[in-house]
């Protein structure tokens, strides 16, 4: 005899066709509801934390995770930086001055914000130099007046790299003709394409031209920091703020982007609470698959009682069967799952060029990421697999009651 007994029976049991196919139909919903919520819950949770990956990595490696500026200019911004540079937290420094104006060219208008820059630090506290589709930022030099523009921004005033475009400002000159904006002509010497929404909104030019541009000293308007962990930043900057005399003020991404990342963080929360509840209605369906199987086999339990079978053997049957489709349901949806959320970017970027649609061009990110995280996949793996056991203790400990005189006595 195959040992364990209650292994081998419940096995059998498992695999037996029933008599009432309406059970077998309840045991399949079952399986097929827990293979649907597993893969569902691992590929839903896969593009969270793409569209989380995406903004750490690509929106916060071209804004600021924090910056240090000043009330005055900073004719001396290498002091300073040098001295930022020792926190322990700070991996790298760049300066910065910053306008607001509007880019136009070929009867086209578009809003920007223009960060002047210095090309060899930028790259210490930036990821545009890894994103350039053309040119490059070190052609960002004094006097030259070039400019470094986003993808989406150039196709949308139909321009290239080395086209001309006008950087108008709000501040107005006098002029005998009136009161006139004041506007400069800059050349594309750069174009860059990170896939978010700074591609149309953001432009970078040399450090000395921004200057220039808004009459001010050789300098820069703070500093801005990278870190080794972006959540540190509110505490680091205020710590090196406090080091610092009181005309200089701190700011980091959470005034800017934390509104959006907090907005991801309870979706992924909620979407995971709402599609965790597919597992558990299907683990409740395990729950009434075993109550009528206990009841289809009540005359099978009696003979073995009177067989010798104890009721703990009895309990440990239908929980071997009820773990079985759970063990089988989470399984397939486990394999169901990564495969989905390793495709699914592909297979959404496919069904866009096909339909001619664009599912993704109003959001912050314009495309869908997916990122699998192992540990996602092995949390909801458990998680399935017990609230599966969990939902085999009642009907078999109900199966171990049936007394073998009142089962048998209509037989």
């Amino acid at each position: 005899m195959f040992k364990p007994i209650s292994l081998y029976i419940g096995l059998r049991y498992t695999r037996a066709r029933r008599s009432n196919h309406f059970i077998s139909f309840i045991a399949l919903v079952s399986m097929i509801g827990l293979t649907l919520g597993v893969a569902v819950l691992i590929t839903v949770l896969s593009v969270m934390n793409g569209f989380d990956r995406e903004l750490k990595n690509r929106v916060l490696g071209m804004v600021p995770q924090a910056t240090i500026s000043s009330t005055q200019i900073l004719t001396n911004w290498p002091e300073l930086a040098k001295k930022v540079e020792g926190h322990k937290h700070v991996v790298g420094v760049a300066p910065f001055t910053q306008l607001q104006g509007m880019l136009t060219a070929q009867g086209q208008v578009a809003g920007i914000m223009v960060s002047g820059i210095d090309p060899q630090y930028e790259k210490k506290v930036s990821i545009i130099q890894n994103h350039m589709v053309a040119g490059s930022i070190d052609n960002l030099k004094k006097g030259e007046f070039g400019i470094v523009l986003g993808k989406q921004m150039t196709d949308a005033l139909g321009l290239g790299l080395n086209d001309n475009v006008t950087l108008v400002l709000p501040e107005a000159t006098p002029s005998p003709a009136g009161v006139v904006p004041r506007f400069k002509r800059f050349k594309i010497v750069g174009i860059f394409s990170i896939g978010a929404e700074v591609d149309s909104m953001m432009g970078y030019i040399a450090l000395n031209d921004a200057s220039t541009l808004l009459r001010l000293p050789d300098g820069a308007q703070g500093i801005r920091l990278k870190l080794d962990d972006i959540f540190a930043a509110p505490q680091v900057a205020d710590d090196i703020v406090r080091t610092l005399p009181p005309n200089f003020y701190a700011s980091n991404w959470t005034y800017t982007h934390g509104n959006l990342f907090s907005a991801i963080q309870m979706e992924k929360a909620m979407v995971s609470l709402l599609l965790f509840l597919i597992v558990l209605v299907a683990a409740f369906n395990i729950v009434s698959s075993l109550v009528m199987v206990v009841t289809d086999k009540k005359s099978d339990i009696a003979i073995l009682r009177t067989l010798g079978a104890s009721p703990a053997t009895i309990t440990k049957i239908f929980m071997v069967q009820g773990t079985v489709i759970g063990v089988i349901g989470t399984v397939a949806g486990a394999v169901l799952g990564v495969i989905f959320a390793s495709s699914v970017s592909n297979i959404i970027d496919w069904v866009n060029t096909a339909l001619g649609l664009h599912l993704f061009d109003a959001y912050f990110i314009n495309y869908l990421p997916s990122y699998l995280r192992w540990q996602d996949v092995v949390l909801i793996v458990s998680v399935s697999l017990l609230l599966s056991f969990l939902a085999t203790i009642y009907p078999a400990l109900r199966a171990a009651k049936i007394q073998p005189a009142e089962a048998l006595r209509y037989e």
